[in-house]
């Protein structure tokens, strides 16, 4: 790892493909928006010479940045991979958003990755969302090691900062969070802060200075020696706790000193375990600097201690049918089976797609089978088609750099698969296959929006369903009930984007506009109606007369038709058309233009003429009775009501009760959740919930979840109601 004698050079500027699995590394970084993650995929590009000194590659552009939304927003909303090598190894970054809003791609990211970084700031700490991240990777045993950055901050504290990360993300096993690297601090400036120029390797006992700009080593003086001495002591004890070999700890506590290469061993098999979590220090590059602080160490980590993908499971598999498959190996050799963990669209080459390659052996312009993938409630249809495979490419900034294939472990851009969407599986045309999905989070906001213009209306099917290809953590809604066109996102940010992107994108300019419910009417008692449609025009006239009894039923009943017509006043040919003539009525509303449910119709009497009546004549009395008899009856305006449960810290319990009860919730049950959080079952009208997502986020500093679910429809307060009927009268 860092403390390993020599560092290995990186190759400037290529992008060659991986030769066999054990040569790739896949690592996502993972860290609050703001903790520096981008900066220190810039910093380990640049030791690895990938980029010049200013973070550049050839065409000028910063090697992590390729959308213009982050140029105007400042700040990551998408996921992006950055290819190095180092020592003979292919690292693929994998730089994801910090921003809650696009989790969705952090998703994709672990998806993705074999490990983790997760990248803290030591100005500000460690934030709730990125615990939550922590306990995913623990639960399915993803190898973690923490990166602080921000030293260079007046306020930055690396011994508090280590003790905070023991807290935060070792709650099973403190001692299994330990530093490898003390920083090396330079003299005090006039404001008391002295600056990090380098590390004092723990294991090693070995200062290394990058104070020059160039890393350097050196033995350490006889004043640094008592600094190392306790936290090296801790350090060992650590990694033999974690070690296979039994032995190890009686011959340490017996006084033997464990030699420096059994100790390295054993920290790099329990890092690749996932049961030790090295937290290491770095610092960008000063000007004019080739490396920066801790970039050197940190790729030695992630080349020695993080696993290969040979080590990493894959996905279950089946067949698109369903049928069972034996668990995939991450041979080169094996049937191919790839997925898509990003899609994007570039003016240029049009749709690109990030392909992780977990069996098998990708080619350009070969014939895959597109399988996928489970999201039909959200917009995206699903797959079972053959596609051809353009180029394959390894992005670099705005570049693509060709490759000639892409090994099982591997990830490379696809060009031209027009039908395969995030999350879909590519597999060998003559042995489909279909790999389990991640789970993706629901987005829970709701953004109504119209076209804004003609021109618009004819671009804005295209553009929401190419949009909607790019992130299955975006549901594409047409209400039949409000005739609205719904985005759900998972944040104002999320919904922001989506916006930018149909704009600048695809050139669809859209109106937001206020997210109706589906509202419904209901007869609060019984009333009586009379429909009387008669007409005389000369020639044929109309002819048609019936009188109804209208009574509620129970919630979920809709609406039941009876005859009880005696003597044919009605013939039996028009009673149909009496019926028909109802629900039409029953569709369009009677109070408010919502539809009426749950009530009984009963056809009691009627008159008809023998040249006059007709279906159609019937069916406007049938729909006159109905309205007569809402005119002489109280109706009820029902809202849907949600289940919402909401899991949630202890420490916010009170202000998510306080604030469901602001919202008519009724809270039915609470109960206790692992890791020190309640889970809260709530039921609240869901005109209440527009804005849960948002506000919830701000009442638990981002780390309470929820879900929703409809439950029934009941009648509003009166004073909602009438509001509501008000609003209906004045755009009619």
């Amino acid at each position: 790892m860092g403390d390993k004698a020599n560092a290995h050079p990186g190759a400037a500027g290529r992008a060659a493909s991986a030769d066999h699995p054990a040569s790739v590394r896949n690592v996502v970084l993972v860290g609050h928006s703001g903790s520096g993650k981008t900066t220190l995929v810039e910093a380990l590009a640049l030791t690895a010479g990938a980029v010049n000194r200013a973070g550049r590659v050839e065409d000028g552009t910063a090697v992590s940045d390729y959308d213009e939304i982050e140029h105007r927003q400042q700040r990551s909303v998408q996921l992006s991979l950055v290819p190095v090598e180092w020592g003979g190894f292919k690292i693929n970054l994998l730089d994801t958003p910090g921003y809650a809003d696009f989790v969705g791609e952090l998703r994709a990211g672990l998806r993705a990755a074999d490990a983790a970084l997760f990248v803290v700031s030591a100005a500000d700490g460690v934030d709730g969302a990125t615990r939550m991240v922590w306990e995913e990777c623990a639960a399915v045993g993803m190898p973690r090691a923490i990166v602080v950055t921000h030293l260079e901050s007046a306020r930055a504290d690396f011994t508090e900062m280590t003790r905070t990360c023991a807290e935060a993300f070792g709650a099973d096993d403190p001692d299994a969070v330990l530093p490898l690297y003390l920083p090396l601090h330079g003299e005090q400036g006039p404001d008391g802060h002295a600056p990090v120029t380098g590390l004092i390797g723990l294991l090693s006992q070995r200062i290394f200075d990058y104070a020059s700009g160039e890393r350097k080593e050196s033995e350490p003086g006889p004043d640094q020696l008592p600094l190392i001495e306790e936290a090296r002591n801790k350090l060992i004890e650590g990694i033999i706790a974690e070690s296979e070999d039994e032995s190890l700890m009686d011959r340490y506590l017996g006084g033997e000193e464990i030699d420096f290469k059994t100790l390295v061993d054993d920290l790099e098999r329990a890092v690749a375990r996932g049961i030790f979590h090295p937290v290491l220090a770095a610092a960008p590059a000063a000007e004019g600097a080739r490396q920066g602080i801790g970039t050197v160490e940190l790729l030695e980590l992630i080349t020695g201690g993080f696993p290969t993908p040979l080590e990493h499971p894959a996905p279950a598999v089946t067949t698109p049918g369903g049928a069972a498959r034996p668990a995939l190996a991450c041979d080169p050799a094996g049937p191919l089976a790839a997925e898509v963990v990003k899609t994007a669209s570039d003016p240029y080459v049009g749709r690109i797609s990030l392909v992780r390659v977990f069996s098998g052996t990708l080619h350009p312009d070969q014939t895959v089978h597109v399988s996928g993938h489970g999201l039909a409630d959200r917009g995206h249809e699903d797959h079972d088609v053959d596609e051809r495979v353009g180029a394959l490419s390894s992005p670099f900034g705005k570049q693509q750099r060709t490759l000639t294939r892409c090994v099982a472990g591997d990830l490379a851009c696809v060009a031209k698969l027009s039908r395969a969407e995030t999350g879909d599986t590519l597999s060998g045309k003559d042995d489909p296959l279909l790999m389990e999905p991640w789970d993706m989070p629901d987005p829970l906001l709701p953004l109504a929006i119209q076209a804004h213009s003609k021109a618009d209306e004819d671009k804005l099917s295209q553009g929401l369903s190419r949009l909607v290809a790019e992130d299955p953590t975006m549901r594409l809604e047409q209400n039949q009930d409000t005739h609205q066109v719904v985005l759900w996102c998972l944040g104002e940010a999320h919904a922001d984007v989506a916006l930018e992107r149909l704009r600048s994108r695809y050139g669809v300019q859209v109106d937001v506009v206020a997210h109706k419910v589906s509202l419904r009417e209901t007869f609060a008692g019984r009333s009586a109606g009379r429909g009387r449609h008669v007409k005389q025009s000369g020639g044929h006239g109309q002819y048609a007369i019936c009188e109804i009894e209208v009574e509620p039923l129970p919630g979920g009943s809709g609406i039941e038709f009876v005859d009880k017509v005696v003597g044919g006043a009605v013939p039996r040919q028009f009673i149909p058309s009496v019926e028909k003539g109802v629900r039409a009525q029953a569709t369009r509303g009677v109070a408010a233009g919502y539809a009426l449910i749950d009530v009984r119709v009963t056809l009691l009497d009627g008159k008809a003429h023998s040249v006059d009546s007709s279906d159609a004549a019937f069916q406007t009395a049938g729909a006159l009775a109905l309205r007569e008899a809402a005119a002489g009856a109280r109706i009820h305006l029902l809202e849907p009501v949600a289940e919402v449960q909401v899991l949630v810290g202890d420490d916010h319990v009170g202000a998510v009760l306080s604030d469901l009860s602001g919202r008519r919730g009724r809270v039915v049950g609470t109960e206790q959740a692992p890791g020190g959080r309640t889970l809260v079952r709530a039921e609240v009208p869901e005109i209440e919930i527009g804005r849960y997502a948002v506000d919830l986020r701000s009442l638990s500093q981002g780390t309470a979840r929820f879900s929703r679910s409809y439950a029934r429809h009941e009648p509003m307060p009166p004073q909602l109601s009438e509001k509501i009927r008000e609003q209906a009268q004045d755009t009619a």
